[in-house]
């Protein structure tokens, strides 16, 4: 006889995406980090909340109340970013003093595959992205973001959605496991 488990249940705020960042900073969240995000994944993997909770995202914002992690596209989007890439360049390519680890990825999986089911974020190009992929994928200008073009085993930024592709195969295979 093969137990079943039970389908998990949408018990938070609805919202229509989540937006994957790092913070270009050292080890150790800060306050602006802190403002800027949901959720902090420490080098570790240890998880940090930022100060506004997710449902502060859902329209109307209240200017400095709610996570503005992504310039106009905050409203109904979750941010989550990587504590890394203190000092790193897109060319010629150096990934800094604290580039982003790979217990820090698989962290980020489960957190977000987390994130996922309990706000009912589908796992697509549109719904969970890096802030690289926004503007050529949503169409939503942004200032020069290169967050996340570079993950452990590249030897240099790679293409927005390429590198987007890898991580959300990492957040279905943590979603596969159940």
């Amino acid at each position: 006889l093969q137990r079943v488990k039970p389908k998990p249940k949408n018990t938070g705020v609805p919202m229509k995406r989540i937006i994957l960042h790092w913070t270009a900073g050292a080890d150790g969240v800060n306050s602006v980090e802190l403002d800027a995000y949901h959720f902090i994944v420490g080098r570790d993997g240890s998880v940090t909340r930022g100060k506004d909770n997710v449902g502060d995202n859902v329209p109307p914002l209240v200017s400095g109340k709610y996570a503005a992690h992504t310039w106009k596209l905050n409203s109904y989007s979750i941010g989550v970013s990587l504590d890394a890439m203190a000092g790193a360049k897109e060319r010629p390519f150096s990934h800094g003093r604290y580039p982003i680890t790979d217990v820090q990825l698989d962290a980020m999986y489960r957190l977000v595959a987390d994130l996922s089911v309990k706000h009912g974020v589908p796992v697509t190009r549109e719904t969970i992205l890096t802030h690289a992929e926004v503007q050529p994928t949503l169409g939503v200008t942004q200032r020069a973001k290169w967050d996340i073009t570079w993950i452990p085993g590249m030897s240099g930024a790679g293409d927005p959605v390429e590198v987007g592709d890898i991580l959300r195969a990492g957040i279905k295979s943590v979603l596969a496991r159940g």
